[in-house]
């Protein structure tokens, strides 16, 4: 995804709930896109305080919210474990294959999967708005 469409959807996003798009504002949504995996918000929390000690961890908790509102980040609740965020604007939908043991998310899509749960809704006359599919279980390294 760019980043400056990015920084427009919650810039725009911050501007209609009548907010403040500040510098630590930025620094939150740029830290988090370049993240690159599933983080929590105390690992998005824990990059940015080496950067800037000044920020709060509500802050942080608090944005990704934000971004969560606004179509920029997905919130995947897995069984017990903190919640964790990653980047949905521009990206290919998928799914995730969750290790029980160490946590390890592998991200997956199939094309077959996604057209059985088309039918599926289809046959029982139901017009789905969005899905995921988490599969619990060992990875190979854990088995």
């Amino acid at each position: 995804m760019d980043r400056d469409e990015a920084r427009d959807i919650l810039f725009n996003f911050i501007k209609e709930k009548s907010l403040r798009y500040t510098r630590q504002r930025e620094e939150i949504l740029q830290t988090f896109l370049s993240a690159g995996r599933h983080i929590t918000v105390e690992e998005l929390y824990n990059v940015l305080r080496k950067k800037n000690t000044g920020i709060g961890y509500a802050t942080v908790h608090r944005n990704l919210k934000l971004m969560k509102e606004c179509g920029l980040a997905d919130e995947m609740k897995i069984g017990s474990d903190k919640t964790r965020f990653e980047q949905a604007y521009g990206q290919r939908h998928h799914d995730h294959l969750i290790c029980m043991k160490c946590g390890r998310i592998i991200e997956v899509n199939d094309d077959r999967i996604e057209r059985l749960q088309d039918k599926l809704a289809e046959v029982n006359n139901f017009f789905p708005l969005k899905h995921k599919l988490e599969i619990y279980g060992s990875c190979k390294k854990c088995r």
